[in-house]
């Protein structure tokens, strides 16, 4: 098992997204505090709408300057804007309708029917034009260098939408159209592993039995195209913050316990 990645274990989902929203708030802070404006891609699924609910509850969120923070996704469904299942509107929903983000530094992909029509490759091209904007020469490439890059593990190893064996594992571009996802929705947006690997902290938030097994493969030297998860990693830091039962399938003596 990879020596560069931690592996914190919490006692069940709630904890894991109270820790993950206190580290946050602290990071936003102390990247703030350096004279920067970070910038934070943002996930999907059940244990991240909880992240963001305890971000928007906690008493600390006041010492966030909130207008000066860059927002990405990690992928989308390609669903119509009003579609309860994007992870965009979730995001509002939970946090960001309730905090005073500049609406200019809240880049999310598009919806289908929207400018693109139904062109998801199109929605796509637009993301990475808008990814490339915001690079700057010492990110050494089309994309911003992230602070922090926050992903959920699927039950089959899948992050974002890039799911095992599926062609978009293998693009090479910053940001891909996904067709015919094992899990619906079919069609979607994705950050590609290379856009994945350019965040300085990724932070895995996995939670629930059922993801036990997508975990140990992932921390146990499976390759990414089998198991997504494996892939990325942080320039700084990769992050594993777990629950009990995620962890259930580790050795005893890998995962650090956090308190309770």
């Amino acid at each position: 098992m990879s020596v560069d990645r931690t592996v914190v274990v919490h006692h069940d989902a709630d904890v894991v997204a109270a820790a993950a929203a206190a580290r946050l708030l602290t990071r936003l802070v102390d990247v703030q505090h350096s004279g920067r404006v970070p910038s934070v891609v943002l996930t999907g699924g059940r244990i991240a709408r909880s992240v963001h609910q305890a971000v928007r509850d906690s008493p600390a969120r006041g010492a966030v300057d909130w207008g000066r923070l860059d927002l990405w996704w990690g992928d989308e469904r390609w669903v119509p804007a009003a579609d309860p299942e994007r992870n965009e509107g979730q995001a509002r929903a939970d946090l960001l309708d309730a905090v005073p983000v500049d609406p200019a530094r809240v880049h999310a992909m598009a919806a289908s029917g929207g400018p693109y029509g139904d062109d998801a490759e199109a929605a796509a091209e637009a993301y990475a034009e808008d990814l490339a904007r915001a690079s700057r020469p010492e990110d050494h490439g089309d994309v911003p260098t992230f602070d922090v890059l926050m992903l959920s593990v699927g039950p089959d190893g899948h992050v974002a939408s890039l799911f095992p064996e599926h062609p978009a594992c293998y693009d090479q571009r910053a940001v891909v159209a996904v067709r015919g996802a094992p899990k619906p929705p079919p069609n979607r947006l994705s950050l590609t592993f290379t856009t994945l690997g350019h965040a300085r902290e990724v932070w895995f938030l996995v939670a629930g039995e059922e993801k036990a097994r997508a975990t140990r493969m992932a921390l146990s030297g499976a390759g990414p195209l089998q198991v997504p998860a494996a892939g990325p990693r942080g320039l700084e830091r990769t992050l594993w913050m777990l629950d009990t039962r995620a962890a259930a399938q580790l050795p005893s003596d890998f995962a650090r316990p956090a308190s309770p």
